[in-house]
């Protein structure tokens, strides 16, 4: 597969072939559902004439129907471009295909969209993790050159881990949200996948910038880390004992060997230990669903996509909520209604905003003298579908990614080697907040180091 960096150097005529060749390979593989179009036999969307990039179905491409993966939204058209598209535009790359993701970007597994699940290239019986499974199986198999994701408790990294490519979260506030359908409006920050870290770089450089139609958005100068890239930037990497300890044995050798090769490339390593993930887990579900349920009283049946039957408007607001949404974004949306229920506020969504300036105090405490913090991105490698019997279970494959949103920083995923069964393993870098070029370039020195 040619890599974006190759793309963006080829005229008109060679980006047309590449497109028709991945039409081709899309079609070939239908099987694994990476894209929407390959699950409902529709023709594939494009919009554009450059470099093609998958987008997760939750950002909005004008006149593209953009459903989030849910069947609430089901005859929804995009009315205008999300900014990160009108950036792809600016800068010589186009939207091509709408890529399969978790209904509303909730799962860890791409088992919940409504048009059905999306395989694991590498092993079609495992999952290729969620909610960007679509995004992240397209990039690893060969069937798109770069895509775009979305990231609210490690939905790009995740994936990236289980189906071997690089996954890059930004920090909060770098890449705006406006276009993006909101999950949990603190925590999402859209991101790339892509087949190595220099095109991780580059679609991060176009995507990231201020912009004045998101208020969270951070007004800084423009990003050029692709540019700025360096391998041989010696860094100081604090790594994370006490999550590694509860890897699977199989996921922590490839970890130490990871680590080992970095020291060997001059990194100085530290050892550290952080506070219990269960407190990050229980953290981030109390906040991102009591924010999901205020933001999607918005699916109501009268101002987007279908509408359920009823004589009352109060009947038309059930039917609608109760057909068109999932199980998983039921019990959500449930969860967030309970944690801002009177009586309840202080107890838990209270505590846990606390808890989270906590473990943003704990990464700045490590970041004040190191560069960047080392953990694994998930304590196994891909896990079999349907494997995970409770929603707990499920919740737990995000264990080490989440706190890096509730902290608002940067982070990334590469592949770092194979477990026992074969499948990949990711180990996840996390920087400062804005200094994604530290990120970048240790990836870059253990990507190359690990060639």
């Amino acid at each position: 597969m040619v890599t974006l960096k190759e793309a963006l150097k080829m005229s008109a005529g060679e980006i047309a072939e590449i497109k028709a060749d991945l039409k081709r390979k899309i079609a070939e593989h239908k099987n694994i559902g990476a894209y929407i179009e390959q699950l409902t036999g529709e023709p594939l969307n494009e919009a554009g004439e450059g470099a093609p990039i998958l987008i997760k179905d939750n950002i909005q491409v004008k006149n593209w129907a953009i459903t989030s993966g849910s069947k609430i939204l089901q005859g929804y058209i995009a009315p205008y471009d999300a900014t990160v598209v009108k950036n792809l535009a600016r800068r010589g790359m186009s939207p091509f295909g709408r890529a399969n993701m978790d209904e509303f970007a909730m799962g860890s597994s791409t088992e919940t969209s409504f048009y059905g699940r999306t395989l694991n290239p590498q092993n079609t019986d495992r999952v290729p993790g969620g909610s960007s499974g679509g995004s992240a199986a397209a990039v690893a198999g060969g069937l798109a050159i770069a895509a775009l994701g979305s990231d609210t408790g490690g939905s790009i990294r995740q994936p990236a881990a289980f189906c071997g490519c690089v996954g890059m979260k930004p920090t909060y506030g770098r890449v705006s949200r406006y276009g993006l359908a909101a999950y949990s409006s603190s925590l999402d920050q859209i991101g790339p996948l892509a087949q190595n870290v220099e095109d991780a770089a580059i679609l991060y450089d176009v995507i990231a910038g201020f912009d004045p139609l998101d208020t969270t958005s951070a007004d800084r100068a423009d990003a050029n880390c692709a540019a700025n890239l360096n391998g041989d930037r010696k860094l100081k990497i604090a790594v994370i004992d006490n999550y590694i300890a509860d890897c699977a044995p199989d996921v922590a050798k490839s970890l130490a060997d990871a680590i080992a090769t970095l020291e060997k490339q001059g990194h100085t390593i530290t050892r550290a230990k952080m506070g219990d993930c269960a407190h990050h887990v229980a953290t981030y579900y109390v906040l991102a669903t009591a924010e999901a349920s205020a933001n999607y009283s918005r699916y109501d049946g009268v101002r987007y996509g279908r509408r359920g039957a009823g004589s009352s408007l109060q009947e038309i607001y059930e039917s609608t909520r109760s057909e068109g949404f999932g199980d998983e974004v039921k019990r959500r949306l449930l969860l967030g209604a309970f944690v801002l229920s009177s009586g309840y506020y202080d107890a838990y969504y209270r505590k846990a905003q606390k808890v989270r300036h906590l473990i943003a105090d704990e990464f700045a405490a490590l970041h004040k003298e190191r560069d960047l913090v080392l953990t694994p991105v998930a304590p196994t490698t891909a896990f079999e579908f349907a494997s995970r019997k409770s929603p707990l279970e499920m919740y737990l494959s995000d264990i080490f990614t989440i706190s890096v949103n509730l902290a608002g920083l940067p982070a990334i995923s590469v592949p770092v080697g194979n477990g026992a069964d074969n499948l990949p393993v990711g180990l996840q870098l996390i920087g400062r907040p804005f200094d994604e070029q530290a990120v970048f370039d240790g990836a870059f020195s253990l990507e190359r180091a690990l060639k």
